[in-house]
């Protein structure tokens, strides 16, 4: 057959073309890969003084125990990857709440042919009486009590396995889950041990019903339907991680009363509510009848926050994971929050959560940090800014600040102006508003690329003390945390500071004065 020259021209080109499209086609991948942009370390945000894991994803902390000595620490971990997923239990402990020994893997993905079951969050208790007969009495078994999340079968439901190392590896116990409503958001156990009772309770979120549903237990394996809590207070998004605890009030152990949290996606992000009440071993009754909305912290990063309940000194210590918001940080993603103590106190408005950084690691801290005495007495700030950094050991922005400021009727405002740039252009500015009667921080000059327009500025309303209000602010390079008041109010959030922003100074807006100030710096020298 016999083509046309203009028929034999087309076919030529369009041969030509598909010979182009094929050697494109296989030097695709090897050009994926040269032009794939690779993960950035970025050190400059690496926590000091907060948990960060050595490597890879982590949110939800887990099976808070405190062991032999030693805190032990679960928490969700992605082992394979700087993001969401495989869910698993990672494990660290520390003695002091700041210093951490990363171990291995506790509690890894269950993966089967036809299924796989990812390790969502839950608790840890030692069985000391080995309810469960998984242990011995003479070596008590450590129960880890957690969601098995199974993606597959859209469906949640409460596992256990069990460890005979003192928490270092865990066996699923064979007959789980052992709890199982068919349901797809069920999710995140709370266990402990009740002795007016003498049985295990659990708390467990119905996260679409908006109710926490408690179980009672006499060996770990087998639950009885308790009762529910719920709805109440926030109900505009579902309920996760709910955890039933005992607080003192006004710092007399004779007095307690028991306070419900659960976490919950706020209007602004993340938000965990908490209920106070009472608790008879079979309900939670909420004193304010679900009619208040009482936030723990009034930033937009601090979620699914659970307690070490069995500290010395029977503390009860929140820790809660701070959510990194819009920014990638690498080799790590996720940290931990400052730990809390735990209390209530008596307030005009009825009984409210006090939370202070914890005494474990205020006692600690002179191990890891310089600590520098800036103002030890009355020091006017009217309408000025004293810059801090000649009076800081090093330069960087790990440090702790506590101070106390005199307040009147002629303060606006009073506070830092932190991770400052040399030219002054950038800052965030932590402090009081007299005018408002609000603890807040001000990040609209600097983060307006990495938060919403909705969250630049975070307030929580204070009122002075007799004429003093006390500021504590943790800055550790890429979490800042405000505690206002001894812990009456906490502002935390995420901040990510460019390599030159680490000046501070104190500033005053109308007639205002430093009373106490100091600072621990958790720098190190270059």
């Amino acid at each position: 057959m016999h083509l046309p020259k203009q028929s034999v021209y087309v076919l030529t080109v369009q041969a030509m073309l598909r010979n182009k499209l094929i050697t494109i086609l296989l030097l695709l991948p090897a050009a994926k890969g040269y032009c794939q942009k690779q993960p950035v370390p970025t050190p400059l945000w690496r926590p000091q003084y907060h948990f960060t894991p050595e490597k890879n994803w982590t949110n939800d902390p887990n099976g808070l125990l405190f062991l032999n000595g030693e805190y032990q620490l679960y928490y969700q971990h992605n082992p394979f990857e700087n993001k969401w997923g495989h869910m698993s239990w990672g494990h660290a402990t520390s003695k002091d709440l700041i210093s951490w020994k990363h171990l291995p893997v506790a509690i890894p993905e269950i993966v089967h042919p036809d299924t796989t079951t990812w390790i969502y969050s839950g608790s840890a208790v030692l069985d000391k009486n080995n309810t469960s007969g998984l242990g011995t009495k003479e070596k008590p078994p450590v129960v880890a009590i957690f969601t098995g999340d199974q993606p597959k079968q859209h469906k949640e439901s409460q596992f256990i396995a069990y460890s005979n190392d003192n928490g270092i590896s865990f066996k699923q116990y064979s007959s789980t889950p052992v709890i199982d409503l068919n349901k797809s958001d069920f999710r995140d156990p709370n266990v402990f041990w009740y002795e007016p009772t003498r049985q295990w309770i659990m708390t467990v979120s119905m996260v679409n019903e908006h109710m926490v549903r408690i179980y009672g237990s006499s060996n770990l394996k087998d639950w009885t339907k308790l009762s529910d809590f719920g709805p109440a207070g926030y109900t505009r998004n579902g309920w996760e991680c709910p955890s039933l605890l005992p607080l003192v009030v006004d710092n007399d152990p004779k007095k307690v009363k028991w306070v419900m949290f659960v976490s919950s996606g706020g209007d602004h992000g993340p938000l965990i509510q908490y209920f106070v009440g009472d608790f008879d071993g079979t309900t939670f009754k909420d004193d304010n009848a679900g009619k208040l909305v009482l936030p723990v912290d009034y930033g937009d990063c601090f979620y699914a926050a659970i307690a070490w309940r069995d500290a010395p000194q029977n503390k009860k210590i929140l820790l809660g994971w701070l959510q990194d918001g819009r920014r990638e940080t690498y080799p790590w993603k996720g940290q931990m929050s400052i730990p809390h103590d735990l209390s209530l106190k008596t307030t005009d408005e009825g009984l409210r959560l006090v939370q202070e950084p914890s005494s474990v690691v205020t006692k600690a801290m002179g191990k890891y940090a310089a600590q520098k005495v800036l103002l030890t007495k009355n020091l006017p700030i009217n309408d000025t800014r004293i810059n801090l950094n000649k009076e800081r050991p090093y330069s960087g922005n790990s440090y702790w600040i506590n101070a106390e400021f005199e307040v009147t009727k002629d303060t606006k405002k009073v506070g830092f102006n932190i991770v400052e740039n040399p030219d002054i252009t950038k800052n965030v500015n932590v402090g009081y508003d007299a005018e408002n009667g609000q603890l807040f921080i001000d990040c609209t000059i600097s983060e307006m690329g990495n938060k919403s327009r909705q969250n630049l500025t975070q307030t929580a309303p204070m009122k002075p003390e007799n004429g003093v209000v006390k500021i504590q602010v943790l800055v550790d390079n890429s979490s800042l945390e405000v505690f206002g008041n001894g812990g009456e109010k906490v502002i935390s959030t995420m901040i990510y500071p460019d390599g030159n922003a680490t000046n501070l100074s104190v500033f005053a807006e109308g007639k205002a004065a430093i009373k106490w100030m100091n600072i621990w710096d958790f720098n190190q020298k270059k």
